[in-house]
């Protein structure tokens, strides 16, 4: 091929899928007219002359064994929730994508990030939205001490990397990935040839660097990141930041993470100073009403390394349908169905002609099964209009054949129960702690028809 000629390829604007030719309609997304050309450079050229050696060395084969090892130390975010989902806090040329639907405080939490480190540390905002005026403002309003925050507001990435050579950050803000642009790439700000080549430049020169990145990202109507696949697969990290019902609270997750668990839960409660952080989130989750009602239940939920107490409300009413509705909010509706089923086949209670509503409250999704039992107790509480004792908790998970299966770390979410005051556990009989747990009451069961009678 000659020297410099140009390559070309075919990228769907919406999803980021590639086409050696164009069509008019991508196969992958489904949509009309989106499969736009793009410039693709050769990897030599189109890297920045500080990248010419790093792009273009030649690899040579070793041993494993033989690669030298350094102790990395995580930096600190100032806040526990925050360095709970990153898994310890800030790796060293690590790149965090920073996701959520507007006004969920993604911008508040990295200013006030920044502000903090910004105390000991050398580090640099950049933002492409808002003007420096505003973030000014903002900081003013929040009250964080930005004495020695440097700011730019730029959208080239070129241009970004280059006062980064000279200011040398260890920490680097991109807010947003979605109005950044590199020369060279035929696309607008924002669409998925500008943001995957946007990002594999930012992440290319933290790698060579070891400068942190850590750059925001917009949602879709659907709430999903956009030019999402393509964002996930070059970031190390990728979290959401997404608010509760009434909004008065942000839960932080991440999807992704190469430094730690992607189970993790993140709480923080805005306010006018800022996102606070919430130390004991089960608080929240458990503010039950002061006088006890039937259809409500508190199961132990188990988020990354901590235990997380939920109230888990039923509803059964009358169905004045054909076919009976089954609805979970919070929970997986499928489920529903499969435990009503046990129930029916090894509880002896009928549910056919009800309809059954499902809510766990505060915003929180249940992905495990330990909540199986405390869903089961819910209905049918609600069902026999029967109030469960409002200092119970209830834990296990329901097999096809009505056994109750053990869960994982059973005696730390028996022993958080009772911190939280409650006097009253029923497990299944493998969680039994073989020693008595101090101020909780344990009883183990085997299946749903002893859980029943139990209760």
């Amino acid at each position: 091929m000659a020297k410099g000629k140009v390559k070309r390829a075919f990228v769907c604007t919406d999803c980021g899928a590639d086409y050696p030719t164009w069509t008019g309609q991508c196969t992958s997304c489904g949509e009309w007219n989106t499969v736009k050309e793009i410039r693709l450079e050769s990897a030599r050229s189109s890297a920045p002359k500080r990248f010419q050696g790093f792009a273009g060395a030649r690899s040579s084969v070793q041993l494993l064994a033989d690669v030298e090892r350094e102790d990395v130390r995580c930096i600190s975010s100032g806040m526990q929730e925050l360095d709970r989902v990153l898994g310890g806090g800030f790796v060293p040329g690590s790149v965090i994508l920073i996701g959520g639907d507007p006004g969920a405080g993604k911008s508040t939490i990295l200013l006030q990030t920044l502000g903090y480190l910004s105390q000991s540390r050398p580090v640099l905002y950049v933002s492409g939205e808002e003007s420096l005026q505003q973030i000014a403002e903002r900081a003013s309003r929040l009250g964080i001490q930005v004495g020695q925050l440097k700011m730019l507001a730029e959208t080239s990435v070129e241009h970004i990397c280059s006062i980064v050579d000279q200011e040398k950050p260890e920490i680097v803000v991109i807010d947003s990935i979605q109005v950044m642009q590199r020369e060279g790439v035929d696309s607008a700000p924002g669409g998925v040839a500008q943001v995957r080549e946007c990002a594999a430049y930012l992440t290319q020169y933290g790698k060579r660097h070891g400068v942190i990145f850590l750059i925001s990202g917009h949602v879709t109507k659907d709430k999903t990141l956009a030019g999402q696949m393509t964002l996930s697969h070059i970031v190390d990290t990728q979290i959401m930041l997404s608010s509760t019902d009434d909004a008065r609270y942000r839960l932080m997750r991440t999807t992704k993470n190469r430094f730690g668990s992607v189970n993790e839960l993140g709480v923080f409660a805005m306010t006018t100073t800022g996102l606070k952080q919430v130390k004991n989130p089960s608080a929240i989750f458990l503010s039950r009403s002061t006088k006890p009602s039937p259809g409500s239940a508190v199961s132990v939920l188990w988020e990354g390394t901590r235990p997380l107490l939920v109230e888990i409300q039923s509803l059964v009413v009358d169905s004045q349908l054909g076919n009976p509705r089954r609805l979970g909010v919070g929970f997986d509706q499928n489920r529903v169905s499969m435990l009503l089923a046990v129930l029916t086949r090894h509880g002896g209670i009928v549910t056919s002609d009800q309809d059954v509503f499902i809510n766990v409250v505060g915003g929180i999704r249940v992905s495990e099964t330990s909540a199986d039992l405390a869903v089961l107790l819910a209905i049918v509480s609600s069902l026999r209009d029967r109030i469960i004792p409002h200092d119970t908790i209830v834990l296990g998970e329901v097999g096809l054949s009505g056994e109750l299966r053990p869960v994982a770390n059973g005696k730390a979410r028996i022993k958080d129960a009772g911190k939280h005051g409650f006097k009253k556990a029923i497990v299944p009989t493998a969680n039994v702690p073989k020693k008595p747990v101090t101020g909780i009451e344990v009883i183990g069961v085997d299946d749903l028809a002893s859980a029943l009678d139990e209760i």
